[in-house]
């Protein structure tokens, strides 16, 4: 069949990227939005939009039965989920199908089997693909249960999200005590983010390398790989920087794992896009982690050095084309050059990462020759607290390594993002730092050689320099491929017009009183007027952009009043809790 409008079930950069490619092959696309969305980039781009509800993702875009309706009321014949949200849910495969829709991705049965972390890695060690030591962890959390496998592992072990990905309920146990603590805090997490709070528990391995490889599988189940990408550089156990191909690695060990990821794909017939996640050690011994049932956020390096557009192929073979029908695309494909990725995020870097909601002031990204930017946000727009903190994607090619890495730095340095905090210049202090320079990187790297880090103090001239840049969209393309430059563009920070407060004085501004440092929606309310608390108990749980973050009593006293209520959404500088008196 021959799909000619299509529905992208998602948000953001995602959403861009996906309506981009599919309005330049002539498609109509339709996008859904939350209300707390309706001005967003994506709604604004794509031929048609719907509302399916309010801004928290449970009540919009995790709710099948609202994207269905939209995509009814539209005439759509096709969805792409994108990533995250219900791209790996098997039932919203199944009820895309059932509906009579194609769905843009793999079979249910397989995004059942392999979506599910616990199932795939059941399937990979069927395959006699090597897995860490790991152990499933019901929803219900048994205390008893839960110990028992962690003592049979072992510690330091990750919990991790059964249903999910992208570092979402995930956390890593250091010692028994913590353990049950971060395990409901993880299956929490993992409920909000992907519907199921079902956990397992994994042998962590410490300076390990974080490798993936690319598949894509045709509509007869032939696999094919393209390449591998390095994604060792993390916070909070989610990406920040990603490369094809990875350096530093073995010709032996890259054919294993290109072999390791078709050969597990084969044996469950999977076809569309997909990825296999893989920790290799210092000796080059390697593991599967988990595979992605979906298309990844990094893709876009895999597309410069290998010379594809993924959301297209994607699109041909749920129309059902063969690798033999795409012959034109895929006929002889060989790696060319380096990709460097990075993640522009609404966080505050020089404070534990925390996503920092807000509204962007200046929001631009130079363009230059090689360099890419996928991005879901313009200047002036509002950055949801119920979302991701990511902004955009900086991708920069070149011929090699180093080109690519030079192209990507000049890039960023003349890149602004004003209104929120972002990670602007903690990405251009990584690009400069010498073991990223000589690719000596695992997954500890950022921890160990940013673990202090502090935002540098601008000069006036700089300052000047970052107010008085361009605050545009400009789309275009500069494959490499095709031998010629053009950019896209993008953005970046000032104080937040609508915050009363800094962050930096946000918390104690009277020594009776506890305001919020960070906007975000209260999760847990653990006192009430009256009560006798102590100093660092916990009394406030928040979330903001799915990251959890708690508030403690700054002494021994007594709350005098409380301010807020569980489920309201409290703006950075805004009173929580009084207290009577310091005891």
């Amino acid at each position: 069949m021959s799909i000619k409008k299509v529905l992208i079930a998602n948000r953001g950069e995602i959403a861009c990227r996906l309506i981009h490619c599919y309005q330049a092959m002539g498609l109509k696309v339709v996008a859904v939005y939350s209300e707390a969305d309706k001005n967003a980039l994506h709604v604004k781009k794509a031929d048609e939009a719907v509302c399916i509800g309010p801004g928290p993702a449970q009540e919009s875009y995790l709710n099948i039965e609202k994207i269905l309706d939209a995509a009814k009321k539209t005439g759509t014949e096709a969805i792409h989920p994108g990533y995250g949200f219900l791209s790996e849910r098997a039932s919203f495969a199944e009820a895309v199908q059932k509906a009579g829709l194609v769905w843009i991705g793999p079979s249910p049965k397989v995004i059942d089997l392999m979506g599910n972390k616990i199932a795939a890695k059941k399937a990979a060690e069927k395959a006699k693909v090597p897995t860490l030591p790991w152990a499933l962890v019901s929803e219900n959390l048994d205390k008893k249960l839960l110990e028992k496998e962690a003592t049979r592992i072992g510690f330091p072990l990750l919990l991790k999200a059964a249903a999910g990905g992208g570092g979402r309920g995930m956390r890593l146990v250091e010692k028994a005590s913590e353990l049950y603590e971060k395990a409901e805090a993880a299956s929490r997490e993992a409920l909000a983010a992907f519907g199921s709070g079902e956990l397992f528990l994994e042998k962590y391995c410490d300076f390990g390398r974080h490798i993936e490889v690319q598949l894509l599988g045709d509509a007869k189940g032939q696999v094919i790989t393209l390449g591998e990408r390095e994604c060792s550089m993390q916070r909070r156990h989610q990406k920040v920087v990603e490369e094809a191909p990875a350096s530093n690695l073995s010709d032996k060990t890259r054919k294993l794992l290109w072999e390791s990821a078709k050969n597990l794909a084969q044996s469950v017939n999977y076809s569309n896009a997909g990825t296999c996640e893989f920790l290799v050690d210092a000796k080059e011994n390697i593991y599967f982690l988990e595979m992605n049932t979906r298309l990844q956020v990094e893709h876009p390096v895999t597309e410069w050095v290998w010379g594809v557009d993924l959301p297209r192929l994607q699109i041909l073979i749920a129309e059902g084309k063969t690798f033999k029908d795409l012959k034109l695309e895929l006929a002889d494909l060989s790696p060319r050059g380096h990709a460097i990725e990075v993640r522009l995020y609404a966080e505050d870097p020089a404070k534990g990462f925390m996503p920092c909601p807000g509204t962007l002031t200046e929001f631009h990204i130079p363009p230059r020759n090689f360099i890419r930017v996928d991005q879901g946000y313009l200047p002036d727009d509002e950055v949801s607290v119920f979302y991701d903190a990511m902004l955009c994607k900086v991708i920069a090619w070149g011929a090699d390594r180093e080109t690519a890495r030079k192209n990507l730095i000049s890039c960023l340095k003349e890149s602004a993002v004003s209104g929120v905090k972002n990670n602007l210049y903690y990405l251009i202090d990584i690009m400069g730092h010498q073991n990223f320079i000589d690719a000596n990187v695992n997954t500890k790297f950022l921890e160990k050689e940013f673990g202090g880090w502090k935002q540098p103090v601008l000069s006036d001239v700089s300052s000047k320099k970052v107010v008085s840049a361009k605050t545009t969209e400009v789309s275009g393309s500069n494959n490499p491929w095709e031998f010629f430059a053009g950019a896209n563009a993008g953005g970046f920070q000032k104080k937040s017009a609508s915050s009363q407060y800094s962050t930096e004085d946000a918390v104690l501004l009277n020594a009776d009183q506890l305001r919020a440092e960070y906007t975000g929606k209260v999760l847990k309310l653990n006192v009430k007027q009256g009560d006798t608390v102590q100093k660092d108990q916990v009394v406030v749980v928040c979330e903001a952009m799915k990251m959890e973050f708690s508030y403690t009593a700054p002494y021994d006293t007594v709350v005098k009043e409380v301010h807020i209520k569980t489920g309201q959404v409290v703006n950075a500088g805004e009173l929580l809790l009084t207290f009577i008196k310091e005891k």
